[in-house]
């Protein structure tokens, strides 16, 4: 007769692939909130989460549909609303008495000048502080500002049809693809001197 090893049943949160159970514990183990970033199809989802005996506790959230309050109305996914979504979660945080974080990635990896560390970088332009290591893993500013987006734009106006394929969703909404960058700098603006109400 052969014996055979118990099968383990992984945790829930673990089999649907929500929780990463190993850098939980590192996480738990640094007792500071955590900065948990996510990204889905359309907007990058972002909370400041303290670790509490009857679960998790929100101290402060911000998503990328917000920064439409500031006048953004690009993609809420790309590397400049990853910064400045990373901006505001920094300011509600502050206001709330908290400056000290660790970033959650979940089973993302943080790759470098990704969206998720356009994300971080707004953290720590934002006042919080942040291990981060390396500071080569951030985004150029010409790339967070979305400098690139603005001169791909103006160099491929040339070629009217593939100027209105590439930047068809922008132009469905009247939204002219050379001025993201300038746009940028007015939301990075309002949201570092709360010209708009965001208490959400």
């Amino acid at each position: 007769m052969t014996s055979r090893k118990p099968k383990t049943v992984l945790y829930r949160r673990r089999r649907l692939g929500k929780t990463n159970y190993r850098k939980r514990i590192k996480f738990l183990t640094a007792r500071k909130p955590r900065a948990v970033v996510r990204i889905t199809n359309h907007q990058i989802l972002a909370q400041l989460v303290e670790f509490g005996t009857q679960g998790d506790k929100v101290l402060a959230a911000a998503d990328s549909s917000q920064l439409k309050k500031y006048g953004w109305n690009f993609s809420g996914k790309s590397l400049p609303a990853a910064y400045l979504t990373g901006l505001i979660l920094a300011k509600k945080s502050l206001e709330k008495g908290f400056s000290e974080t660790i970033l959650d990635t979940g089973f993302k990896v943080l790759l470098k000048k990704g969206i998720l560390s356009a994300f971080l970088k707004g953290l720590i332009d934002g006042g919080m502080q942040i291990p981060h290591g390396d500071k080569e893993i951030f985004p150029a500013e010409e790339r967070i500002s979305g400098q690139h987006i603005s001169q791909y734009a103006q160099h491929l106006k040339q070629n009217k049809t593939a100027y209105e394929k590439i930047f068809s969703g922008y132009l469905k909404k009247n939204l002219n693809p050379e001025t993201i960058q300038s746009e940028f700098i007015k939301v990075k603006e309002k949201i570092l001197k709360n010209k708009k109400e965001d208490k959400i």
